[in-house]
């Protein structure tokens, strides 16, 4: 395993650069992926997790064999958003900072097209673009991709679930064939699947950590409260967490900004990033949660890619995702640089069903905490500002005027001067707390013990739409005959692990197997099966069996018809 980035075979000039950014050695997608892009020339499909170091790992080997004499463009980096567009193209000029004549150009939606067209005139190396203006880009003429030596698709999964998958065939047709591409991607559902084998050659796929599996620095927490309360929730997180440094989610950009507004109203340094936003906004913004000026960023999924911030303390969730994939996309901004992170969510009861579910995808555990009382946050509160003051730098300055606060606080008593200074700093918690209610609300499970015992399943809320259920008609634990084309499943999950047919459409979901490849679902007590086409049966035997789901380890085996 290669440790040390000297080991990789980078030129001086990258080596210098990198040094400067506080490169110290490689994150394990940069040990495995640049030295088979300094060495091949095959193409191949990277799984790994947001914040993991793919841009370096892609972005040095390409700056590598840059040819800066020759005008043309040579590299093509796509990415869904202009965010991540911007930070891409930023993180490479900073690693070409020692290499002289690189030309590096960005193209997204949201700025002038007629500026960014006169710089390609200018040339350009490297193109750096979301999917959408580049092809407007590329139907004015303004651009030549035909020369290319290099394509890379950046969260391709993410490109794909915003509707990109028109612009990106149309992009792929216009590369020449004889290039190298590249594919790094969370997750390897079906659509990325079909770009990889249509527009790729016999791709090597390299998952670094496990498939889809949350990063191991994260921390999963979930509260459970009313719908009513779910504002009233997020407020008490923060404020149990004074040195809370957050991206808050939310499914829409109304949420967003009114999540955004309610904490601006409250005293909280926060405020929204979504599509609604001005290129000036957004940008000004940023600028200020990076500074830290803002504690609080309200954002959507679409907004928050390409955000690089290496040291946020949680992730809070304040509405799961509609995709249980998109979780692993949002918990993975924090926990970064080998920093512990949390990563929290919001729920009601209705949506208990979708931790587990997620958990599946995860393969990490909840742990379900309280929401914290008005005693427990007054009490870390004051523990935070007493160790604020105790970390305070006494300056000479101060001396002058001990006298007149000496004369001042003369008649106060030690006990009664901090009970005053902490009075002043914190009434306005103990107003707002003094008749805080208890928000928690029970968990309730219950459960048909008869139907359980007898292998028949319990009838439950989160059992969703029943069209969605599938034909069971085996006996005694026995499966009934499977479709033709069609081949059994056995994985050891069954009724007493709370397991519904949706769970298991999005456990295959996440090895990249579609519906039209599933076929009938038949659970018992003990065990389940499933109806796979022969073709990718094995395929995902093998993904799932060692796999856990919850804290189950699960066993997968096929049977014969």
């Amino acid at each position: 395993m290669v440790t040390d980035f000297l080991e990789l075979g980078l030129s001086t000039g990258i080596l210098n650069a990198i040094a400067e950014l506080g490169f110290e050695k490689p994150t394990p997608v940069q040990a495995r992926i640049i030295p088979d892009l300094l060495v091949g020339d095959g193409d191949i499909v990277c799984l790994a997790q947001t914040g993991t170091g793919k841009t370096a790992a892609f972005g040095l080997p390409t700056l590598e064999y840059l040819d800066v004499s020759n005008p043309d463009t040579q590299a093509l980096i796509l990415c869904p958003t202009r965010e991540l567009c911007r930070q891409i193209s930023q993180d490479l000029s900073n690693y070409a900072k020692y290499l002289p004549g690189v030309k590096i150009v960005s193209v997204y939606g949201g700025a002038g097209i007629i500026g960014q067209i006169k710089t390609l005139k200018g040339g350009a190396h490297i193109i750096v673009a979301t999917p959408g203006r580049l092809l407007d880009i590329l139907k004015r003429g303004a651009a030549d991709i035909s020369k290319i030596n290099t394509l890379i698709l950046d969260e391709a999964d993410e490109m794909l679930n915003m509707g990109f998958k028109d612009e990106l065939d149309a992009i792929l047709e216009q590369a020449p064939q004889d290039r190298r591409s590249l594919l790094f991607s969370a997750t390897l559902p079906k659509e990325v699947e079909r770009i990889a084998k249509s527009y790729m050659k016999e791709p090597e796929i390299v998952t670094v950590g496990e498939r889809n599996a949350g990063s191991d620095n994260v921390e999963h927490f979930y509260y459970m409260v009313k719908e009513e309360d779910r504002y009233a929730a997020m407020k008490r997180i923060a404020d149990y967490n004074p040195d809370i440094y957050a991206i808050v989610f939310c499914k829409t950009r109304e949420e967003t900004q009114k999540v955004a507004d309610m904490l601006q109203r409250d005293g909280y340094d926060a405020d929204s990033l979504h599509g609604d936003l001005s290129q000036a906004q957004r940008d000004s913004v940023m600028g200020r949660f990076k500074r830290k000026a803002l504690h609080l960023l309200v954002a959507t999924d679409v907004a928050a890619r390409g955000i690089d911030v290496s040291d946020l303390t949680h992730v809070i969730n304040y509405n799961l995702p509609q995709e249980i994939e998109l979780y692993t996309h949002r918990s993975g901004r924090t926990g970064r640089a080998d920093k512990k992170g949390v990563s929290i969510a919001i729920i009601n009861q209705r949506e208990k069903g979708k931790i587990r579910r997620i958990e599946a995808v995860i393969k990490k555990q909840f742990t379900r905490l309280p929401v914290p009382g008005a005693h427990e946050i007054c009490e870390r509160q004051l523990a935070h500002l007493i160790n604020e003051i105790n970390g305070a730098e006494v300056r000479e300055d101060i001396y002058a005027f001990m006298p007149t606060i000496e004369q001042m606080w003369a008649e106060l008593s030690k006990e009664d001067l901090v009970k005053k200074m902490l009075s002043y700093e914190f009434n306005r918690f103990f107003d707002y707390y003094r008749k805080a209610k208890d928000i928690n609300i029970p968990e309730k499970e219950k459960k048909d013990r008869k139907s359980l015992k007898e292998g028949r399943k319990p009838v439950r809320e989160s059992d969703g739409d029943p069209a969605e259920r599938k034909d069971r008609k085996g006996k005694d634990g026995n499966p009934g005959t499977c479709e033709n084309g069609f081949v059994w499943l056995r994985i050891n999950l069954g009724y007493k692990n709370k397991i519904i047919p949706r769970d298991i459409i999005s456990i295959m979901k996440t090895c990249g197997i579609g519906k039209k490849s599933i076929g009938k679902i038949e659970i018992f007590n003990e065990f389940l099966y499933v109806g796979l086409k022969e073709n990718v049966a094995e395929y995902a035997r093998s993904q799932i069996n060692g796999a856990t789901y919850g804290r189950r380890r699960l066993s997968a085996s096929l049977m014969k018809n």
